[in-house]
């Protein structure tokens, strides 16, 4: 008796079982972001349409402004800056090899005489996986090659200064921002590019961004802009008229 009671109960619990549906946590909605990356990495289609109509109007382009977020923000905060002939060709949150991926439609394509590169903010953050010095090194030599063989100038910009990344918590900035600022500046000498040193106005003099040129300790303010303006300008003086 006590056997068939057992049995039966068995039997109940295995069918109220079969009536619930599994427990399976349900995959994670992928985001827009997510999904861009997956499909577009270097976010070739960004400035695609804007690269064919400034193509199709036949305007002279003196500099493109290859970069990551402070480059974008750059346009958006001071605009005035990028008056006829600058073309500002910033992504946000981009890495080096991301820069080298689309340098081809975004810098070459355009026909500058010059190129002003600002990176490696992030890939000292990280963003698209573990980075090494020599890494993002490797991915400059790589711009700088296209663009000499290309005949366009090279405007080495330093990284600005920052002390930490909010992103990224606890992480060392200043010793690899200082790293490569100083073989940066040696890359410009041995291929007469012109070295653009944001630093030199920005910096508090340890490695941070100095009070009020930036609201994150990364990304300069207006007044961060306005301070960064004059070390550009003497910078496309200088490499415009090289190219002549």
């Amino acid at each position: 008796m006590e056997h068939r009671f057992a049995r039966r109960s068995l039997l109940t619990m295995l069918c109220s079982a079969a009536a619930v549906p599994a427990m399976v946590p349900a995959a994670a909605a992928e985001s827009p972001e997510d999904e861009r990356l997956r499909s577009d990495w270097p976010y070739l289609a960004r400035y695609r349409d804007q690269n064919r109509e400034l193509k199709a109007s036949g305007a002279r382009v003196d500099v493109v402004f290859l970069g990551d977020s402070i480059t974008e923000g750059w346009l958006q905060k001071a605009p005035a800056f990028f008056s006829a002939g600058r073309i500002c060709r910033g992504i946000s949150g981009q890495t080096t090899p991301q820069l080298l991926l689309r340098f081809r439609q975004d810098v070459i394509d355009l026909q500058p005489r010059a190129v002003h590169i600002m990176a490696g903010t992030n890939d000292i953050a990280g963003n698209t996986g573990p980075s090494t010095l020599q890494m993002i090194q490797d991915n400059f030599l790589d711009m700088s090659e296209i663009a000499i063989a290309n005949g366009v100038h090279l405007i080495l910009a330093s990284i600005p200064p920052a002390s930490d990344f909010p992103w990224r918590p606890g992480l060392a900035t200043v010793a690899p921002i200082g790293a490569m600022n100083a073989w940066l500046k040696d890359h410009a000498t041995r291929t007469r590019a012109t070295f653009a040193d944001y630093s030199a106005v920005l910096s508090d003099g340890n490695g941070a961004m100095r009070d009020g040129l930036s609201f994150d300790h990364v990304h300069p303010t207006e007044a961060g802009y306005a301070a960064m303006g004059p070390v550009a300008e003497t910078a496309l003086r200088r490499a415009l008229s090289a190219t002549h």
